[in-house]
């Protein structure tokens, strides 16, 4: 039976998953079991390609899983892991190890995982191919098996023809090219329904239905001949395979095609198609013998034929038609590519099954990011309102304008506010604070410069190179890879800025308030001496306008009392939006973030907003009744210049206290940032890093490719030698050598046999010998080689199928029966097959009016010399 085509594997370097996607991992995942099984995940995953990928498979379902698992995973974890930001380069060599400057690379590394799952899915084709290819078929189950295998290897091929290009974003190895894999896919399904016709022919199935399967076989193995004829790739026995097979599927189409006949008592036609069949069957005998097997069909055919035209002879006379007045056999196809839906394994589990995808992850820092701007502003609000507050009544020295009616003792309030100015640390604190800070920004600064120079360098080297090879420099160019790490860099740059300003601020504040805030920090005895004192106010004890606005100020102070209860609600508001992200993405194949944060955020704190709102318009009408009761409150006082003093010192007081509370929270805040920041930037640091690396690693790996392809470019032009340089004496048999062709026959194997003398040409008519020059007398050829017999005049075999044509191809030519089969065979060099004068062309040719192709050598003359 013929031979069917498996397809080799592809091989791959080693690779460490475990190094980056832990690092990933551990800056993405707090401590804790999470992260632990993440990383035990990594492990196993890394365990998993060794097994699918580092050693050799065995042609057994068994190893075809492994491979299958290993793809399942890599189609989970594409969308849980940023690849292309980390420092994954995988290389993989040509299955058929042809590369060549025109004919693609032996070898490609990318840093895609996209690249990775197209090379594993080959390896499944590959894989898959081999085991069906390993099956008994003389059993049913056998048959099964292989034309499963072959149809899963054709889909995954089917797959590869159309997804490669967008996965890997530039050309591809030639195994793995749209064309290669297109025409591995039909091949692929070509077998498929050759193993159908097998079954259904042990089956013994209706000579109709297994002549449209035999026959639609033979379709499909023409098509995969047209497909593989130009593929300079791909093996070479594939070729005479698919032709073989080509021949043998039509002529069992035939055979079962004229048992069909006979049924219907149509003898003449059984016996044509049956000779056509042996005619098929020929052309696979005489040219593809080496590849296949094709005496148990031929012997079938024969005796059915030699039973009809026996019949036929002797009982039926039927006319016998010619095979293009025939009708057509019908076709019937069973096989189908399988298409390739994740999971391929029925074993397959995630290992990453909690890992959540990277579009759910962004979306999730997109929300926390709306989430905070949202508790920002409110908290913000509330806390300029208290601010706003403080800041009232300290201009209007409340309450201690109420606390000081004796004039010379110093109020409760402004002791209450020392005693908290001198726990907090005081002046100390906050210069220290205020002289961290430069150091930080200083720190940050350089990390995020660093960063960046790291990408421009890469930058540059790329561009350089860019400029040098030009169109041969075909990976991505740098300055396009960048733009989201230079978006990146440039935020972080404008909120370094911004923070300079902040700070600025902040410093200028606290130089305003120093001197008052040192004056809270010195002891009772000497802040009472700081203060002037004044006459007693002591007709305003108990007055009205005195209660009012102590009754007035307890109410602000609940009011503020509330906005603090109100402010650690906001903060304590937890939710995460991972389980509707998973659902949305599930659902509907996107995340519409911003709207489903929008509804989260008002669901959460829109109650919140509302009574911060109410709180808000409460101070203010408090604020607006206050200032009213200060007034009339003022105009009891008696007015004279140390009461005016006495009360502006005790306003900057209060002010201080104020500007102290906030300055420390501004610059501990500012604090935290940049520490905060710092991890950010490290980050960020180390992302560019890993993919500079990456860069500079594929990099490498193309210069050395464009090394290897510039050392196999020709110096120089191709050039023709002038004759008088090439001349060598003839032969001793007096006429050149003719040129070796390659035949695909069975030959017995000898050594090195030494090139035979020219063949005699053929005789000459009279009339051409009178128009023709004259030719010298041949040398006698060796005995060791047969006679010369004339060509027949009409073809002395099988012209072959009426396709698949290959007109041209080397190897395959029809041999004359004159021609010395010795002077050719085990060269690769196309035959020119020659006529004499008044002899038929082959096969079946007119007559050809001219001399032997030969040039012969005169007598008495100088020795031939073969032209240029």
């Amino acid at each position: 039976m013929a031979t069917f085509i498996s397809v080799p594997l592809k091989k791959s370097s080693e690779v460490d998953l475990v190094k980056p996607l832990s690092k990933f991992v551990t800056a993405t995942y707090p401590p804790g079991e999470e992260q632990t099984e993440y990383l035990r995940a990594v492990e196993e995953l890394n365990k998993l390609r060794k097994s699918a990928l580092g050693r050799p498979l065995d042609k057994h379902e068994s190893s075809l899983e492994i491979l299958l698992r290993y793809y399942d995973q890599l189609c989970a974890i594409e969308p849980k892991f940023p690849f292309p930001e980390l420092c994954l380069t995988f290389t993989w060599k040509d299955a058929f190890d042809k590369g060549s400057l025109f004919g693609g690379s032996v070898k490609l590394a990318l840093a895609s995982v996209g690249y990775e799952k197209t090379c594993v899915l080959f390896n499944v084709g590959a894989l898959a191919s081999q085991i069906a290819s390993e099956q008994n078929l003389d059993n049913d189950e056998g048959l099964k098996t292989a034309a499963k295998f072959y149809q899963l290897a054709s889909g995954a091929f089917a797959h590869i023809k159309d997804t490669v290009l967008s996965a890997l974003n530039r050309e591809p190895t030639m195994d793995i090219s749209p064309e290669t894999v297109g025409t591995l896919s039909q091949i692929m399904l070509s077998q498929a329904q050759e193993v159908f016709v097998l079954k259904a022919t042990a089956d013994k199935m209706k000579d109709a239905i297994v002549a449209k399967l035999a026959n639609q076989a033979a379709d499909y193995y023409g098509d995969a001949f047209k497909q593989c004829q130009y593929k300079e790739n791909l093996p070479k026995e594939v070729l005479p395979v698919l032709a073989a097979k080509h021949c043998m599927m039509q002529a069992t189409a035939e055979l079962h095609q004229s048992a069909l006949a006979n049924q219907k008592k149509k003898f003449g036609e059984e016996i044509a198609r049956l000779q056509h069949a042996t005619e098929l069957v020929k052309t696979a005998a005489s040219r593809y013998d080496e590849y296949v097997n094709v005496k148990d069909l031929s012997d079938k055919i024969n005796r059915a034929l030699t039973a009809a035209k026996k019949d036929n002879d002797f009982i039926y006379h039927d006319r016998v038609p010619e095979v293009k007045d025939l009708e057509h056999i019908g076709k019937a196809s069973l096989v189908k590519a399988t298409a390739v839906q994740t999971p391929l394994s029925q074993k397959f589990s995630d290992l990453f099954e909690k890992m959540v995808p990277m579009a759910v992850q962004q979306s999730v820092s997109a929300a926390n990011s709306r989430k905070a701007d949202t508790v920002n502003r409110l908290i913000g609000s509330m806390r300029e309102a208290t601010n706003l507050c403080n800041g009232v009544l300290a201009s209007l020295n409340l309450p201690a304008a109420l606390e000081d009616l004796s004039g010379d003792a110093v109020p409760q309030s402004i002791l209450e506010k020392s005693r908290a100015v001198v726990q907090q640390g005081g002046l100390q604190s906050i210069e220290q604070l205020i002289k961290d800070l430069p150091e930080l920004l200083q720190r940050n600064r350089e990390i995020l410069d660093e960063s960046l120079k790291m990408l421009d360098d890469e930058e540059t080297t790329d561009n350089e190179l860019r400029a040098k090879f030009n169109q041969r420099w075909n990976r991505t160019p740098s300055g396009d890879l960048y733009k989201p790490l230079r978006a990146e860099g440039n935020n972080f740059r404008s909120v370094l800025d911004k923070a300079v300003q902040a700070d600025q601020v902040v410093k200028e504040r606290y130089t305003t308030h120093c001197e008052m805030i040192a004056l809270l920090c010195k002891p009772e005895n000497e802040l009472s001496a700081a203060i002037p004192s004044a006459n007693p106010a002591k007709t305003l004890q108990g007055s009205e306008v005195v209660n009012v606005l102590r009754a007035q100020l307890a109410q602000l102070d609940e009011v503020k009392r509330e906005r603090e209860v109100l402010e650690g609600e906001v903060k304590s508001v937890t939710f995460d939006m991972t389980t509707k992200f998973l659902t949305a993405l599930a659902q509907d194949g996107a995340i519409n973030e911003e709207a489903l944060t929008a509804s989260e955020l008002e669901t959460r704190y829109g109650s919140h907003t509302q009574r911060a709102q109410q709180n808000l318009r409460r101070q203010e009408e408090l604020l607006s009744q206050i200032q009213v009761s200060h007034q009339e409150f003022s105009a009891l006082k008696q007015s004279n210049s140390e009461a005016n003093n006495r009360e502006e010192v005790l306003k900057k007081l209060a002010s201080a206290h104020d500007s102290y509370i906030e300055i420390s929270s501004n610059i501990k805040e500012g604090t935290k940032f940049y520490n905060d920041l710092t991890e950010i930037l490290l980050k960020f640091q180390n992302k560019c890093s890993d993919i500079v690396f990456a860069r500079k690693t594929e990099r490498d790996e193309l210069l050395k490719e464009l090394q290897q392809s510039i050392a196999r470019e020709p110096s120089a032009p191709s050039f023709n030698v002038p004759s008088y340089q090439s001349n060598t004496p003839a032969p001793a048999s007096g006429g050149p050598t003719p040129a070796p062709r390659t035949v695909f026959t069975q030959q017995q194997p000898q050594a090195k046999p030494q090139p035979p003398a020219r063949p005699p040409p053929p005789n000459i008519t009279p009339q051409a010998a009178s128009t023709s020059a004259p030719i010298s007398t041949p040398v006698a050829p060796s005995s060791t080689n047969p006679p010369p017999v004339a060509p027949p005049t009409g073809p002395s075999q099988a012209q072959g199928p009426p396709y698949p044509s290959y007109q041209g191809y080397p190897g395959y030519y029809q041999m004359p029966v004159a021609y010395n089969p010795y002077a050719y065979g085990q060269f690769n060099m196309p035959y020119m097959p020659y006529q004499a004068q008044g002899q038929a062309g082959y096969p079946g040719g007119p007559p050809a009016q001219q001399t032997y192709p030969y040039p012969q050598q005169p007598p008495q003359q100088q020795p031939y010399y073969p032209q240029q």
